[in-house]
């Protein structure tokens, strides 16, 4: 199973979830304070949303491919790098909740994009190595979170 992953920064968490889940008729598969992600299946996405400023408008925080395996991740990243873009590699990274092995590209507009797989559920939002909390988006963006 593969789709495709849009994630926003929004205003207002609750008002957001309400809107989406009346828009795809599903209620959020996940939700924890400042986060809250969708798995719809038609169309397939996996919808995220994460708390932003109150007041900002909202915009994109990052887009993505999830996929099913951790050797799909790894065959992304081969196929992009081959097609000469760089990548970043993060394994087991605590990100939005789980633990993710992931490879970022970046767009021409400097839109950052993932190819990852959720391996695990986590507890916390993220975390880098040193515990200080983590971009979720290597070093190819300031997005604040993964999927």
């Amino acid at each position: 199973m593969s789709r495709v992953q849009l994630a926003l920064r929004v205003a207002d968490l609750d008002d957001s979830i309400a809107f989406y889940a009346k828009l795809f008729a599903t209620e959020p598969a996940k939700r924890r304070p400042g986060y809250a992600n969708f798995a719809v299946t038609d169309p397939p996405l996996k919808l995220v949303l994460i708390q932003g400023e109150p007041g900002e408008d909202t915009r994109l925080d990052h887009l993505g491919v999830e996929v099913g395996t951790t050797a799909e991740v790894t065959a992304a990243a081969a196929r992009l790098q081959d097609a000469g873009l760089a990548t970043v590699e993060e394994n087991a990274t605590t990100c939005c909740y789980a633990v993710q092995d992931k490879t970022w590209v970046t767009g021409p507009g400097k839109e950052p994009w993932e190819v990852y797989v959720v391996t695990a559920d986590a507890d916390t939002l993220g975390s880098s190595a040193d515990g200080a909390p983590a971009t979720c988006c290597g070093s190819t963006a300031d997005c604040a979170c993964g999927s």
